[in-house]
């Protein structure tokens, strides 16, 4: 994984907003209506070409697919695993229990469709290789088409899989995790060997504390967290430190986030991944004041820090000099070799469903590489 010399790289978390025609059909695939394959399949190869290439006519430098495939950053394993059948329980999001006019109010703006998350009601294996390698396939292509030196390709954590689908087939939650690890461990290691930096996107290891474990204390939770750190670096054991980025969020919605575990309780859990590049919420108004934490304490030396310099949940978008000002906190705290400038989260979550209007999620992503032009500028002229 590279950091710029004399310039800091920008790069983004995973999704971004899929055409509408795209997106109503991988809502049918999912929902199990009738739908046309050839169609979803050259609408998503168009979608991810122009994904890659808007990418870099903005400038960032490190890019992805998008995500515009997937119906969702957790929930794609469903065409890939067995074992997955019938519908999980609402996910409780514990932020959210004082305030129900207002969780009633986030249900109406989402629409009519909701996320299909199967539970686990089978053995899990990995069942279907073809999906993973027609994804890298289109980004790589893409990747030399454009011109571009690194991409990236998202995979869903052992850990969040768990959270947003439920287990009613092993024992424990420990025998689930591990399964799970194991079934993803091909999918992890495919991603790297076609030479692309695999982000693992770790929700679990943030919001998992206000979701699924919000009945724990911190202590239960952490010891939790920990052990699904431990399952993940088993299932890492093939891939590069350097070659790998773990992502890890609050929860990518607009929500009061008061209950949020701070950054500084879960500092030993991130510590302890094996992937050496680290993206964090460092933007929104929740966790904007947490640089402190790699300011206050050590052991970040062996870790790329790539926070967010902006917000996935607003319309707002960023002044460059406010993306400048970020960036240079942690520059300050880790050195400019060791910074790369992300954003908190996606801006497409899962398809479909989102608030930020993609013409703005464009004008936000290109307020980052301003931001970074001007925070180079300083410290290299």
């Amino acid at each position: 994984m590279r950091t710029g010399g004399e310039r800091i790289l920008t790069t983004h978390v995973g999704s971004l907003p899929r055409p509408d025609a795209l997106a109503e059909l991988l809502l049918r695939k999912e929902s199990g209506e009738a739908y046309d394959a050839g169609e979803l399949d050259r609408l998503t190869g168009e979608a991810v070409r122009e994904a890659v290439a808007d990418q870099r006519a903005i400038g960032l430098d490190i890019v992805n697919d998008g995500e515009v495939g997937r119906t969702g950053y957790a929930t794609y394993i469903q065409d890939r695993l067995s074992g997955f059948s019938g519908e999980s329980p609402s996910l409780l999001f514990d932020d959210l229990s004082d305030f129900p006019d207002y969780r009633r109010q986030m249900g109406r703006a989402a629409g009519t469709r909701r996320l299909h998350r199967p539970r686990c009601t089978g053995p899990v294996e990995l069942r279907d290789g073809g999906p993973l390698a027609r994804e890298i396939e289109r980004l790589t292509s893409a990747l030399g088409e454009s011109g571009l030196a690194e991409g990236f390709m998202n995979a869903a954590s052992p850990g969040v899989i768990a959270v947003f689908q439920s287990n009613d087939f092993y024992p424990d939650a420990d025998a689930y995790l591990g399964a799970l690890a194991e079934a993803m461990k091909p999918e992890y290691e495919a991603i790297a060997e076609a030479g692309l930096i695999l982000q693992i996107d770790c929700p679990d290891l943030a919001m998992g504390r206000h979701v699924i474990y919000s009945a724990d204390d911190d202590a239960a939770f952490l010891r939790r967290a920990a052990m699904q750190v431990e399952v993940l670096n088993a299932a890492l054991e093939n891939v590069p430190a350097d070659r790998a980025r773990l992502h890890v969020c609050w929860g990518n919605y607009e929500g009061p986030h008061h209950r949020d575990i701070p950054l500084e309780a879960i500092a030993d859990t991130l510590l302890s991944a094996k992937p050496r590049g680290l993206l964090f919420e460092a933007a929104n108004p929740r966790h904007a004041h947490e640089w402190t934490v790699f300011r206050d304490r050590g052991g970040w030396d062996d870790k790329i820090l790539i926070p967010g310099t902006i917000d996935s949940t607003t319309n707002y978008v960023e002044h460059p000099e406010l993306v400048a000002e970020r960036i240079g906190r942690f520059v300050d705290v880790a050195g400019a070799e060791r910074v790369i400038a992300g954003t908190d989260c996606g801006f497409a979550t899962f398809a479909g469903i989102g608030k930020i209007d993609p013409a703005i999620a464009r004008l936000k992503l290109k307020a980052l590489v301003e931001g970074a032009e001007i925070a180079s500028r300083r410290l290299w002229s």
